[in-house]
């Protein structure tokens, strides 16, 4: 946890505001992919479990979560023929904040014929936490792009709900120059009464995003979909212009989990990172 900045006496002490970066730039050497250069500072570190021909690389917050008015910024290249997955050692956790909007930046590049999937566990707002998210993405016409972010309101576990304060999330995906996706989302001073009314989240409390850009990305939406019938999750998925778009919504976070893992095990014809089992 960030600690106290010493203040002049007689003045209350100040919260640090943390701010971590990391940048990394991946390469292919013949079938395998490996780091070539690597950036890292603040409380944010990048691991590389044992892996194959994909370069499985893990994003450790070593503060244990994040505060309003902390701020990351993750930047990742992947080069020609590459294969990445980028995820996290566990669920983000967004805290109370005094005000201060806390924030993470996200900006991915893919060169030719790259791979990369953007795949990190949950992020978990607790109550009055006021959080932002951005994700940018330069890609390339033959490249793969795989995204998913999923977020919980409270620690349900817990019996605790995010009844107030503020989430936003911004995606912008531009495909050789052009920008092929953009998305929104604005949920501010009662999240979970927002998510309460029918039109907007049926009582949903843990929401995803899935899309997937790639020259087949169309031709597999029956698949996406197959894979999505039965989680017990409010779904909707849609193809068009060379991406496919999935969202789900529950009350219940294991059970979005669930239908995260089907879609991961359709679409990628693999198991999820081994960090989220």
């Amino acid at each position: 946890m960030n600690a106290l900045a010493k203040a002049p006496e007689g003045h209350p002490a100040a919260p640090e505001r943390a701010s971590g970066e990391i940048r990394a730039t991946f390469a292919a050497h013949g079938s395998r992919t490996r780091v070539a250069r690597l950036y890292e500072t603040g409380g944010l570190r990048l691991r590389f479990p044992k892996s194959a021909d994909t370069c499985e690389a893990v994003i450790v917050n070593t503060s244990g979560g994040v505060v309003g008015g902390d701020s990351a910024r993750l930047a990742f290249e992947a080069g020609e023929g590459a294969q990445v997955l980028l995820t996290t050692q566990s669920a983000e956790k967004i805290y109370r904040s005094d005000g201060a909007r806390a924030r993470i930046d996200v900006s991915l590049t893919l060169h030719e014929n790259a791979t990369l999937d953007w795949l990190p566990q949950e992020t978990i707002l607790f109550d009055q936490a006021i959080f932002a998210r951005a994700l940018h993405v330069d890609m390339a016409a033959r490249a793969r792009l795989m995204l998913c972010e999923s977020t919980v309101l409270g620690r349900l576990a817990m019996g605790e709900q995010c009844c107030h304060g503020s989430f936003r999330d911004r995606w912008r995906i531009n495909r050789s120059g052009r920008l092929i996706f953009a998305d929104d989302v604005r949920l501010d001073n009662a999240p979970a009464a927002l998510l309460d009314r029918p039109a907007i989240g049926g009582g949903a409390r843990a929401l995803a995003t899935l899309l997937y850009v790639a020259p087949d990305a169309e031709s597999r939406l029956d698949e996406c979909r197959a894979a999505l019938e039965g989680t017990e999750c409010d779904v909707g998925a849609s193809a068009m212009n060379g991406f496919l778009v999935a969202r789900m919504a529950s009350p219940s976070p294991v059970i979005l989990r669930g239908a995260i893992v089907s879609l991961f095990s359709r679409l990628l014809g693999r198991a999820v990172p081994r960090v989220w089992r």
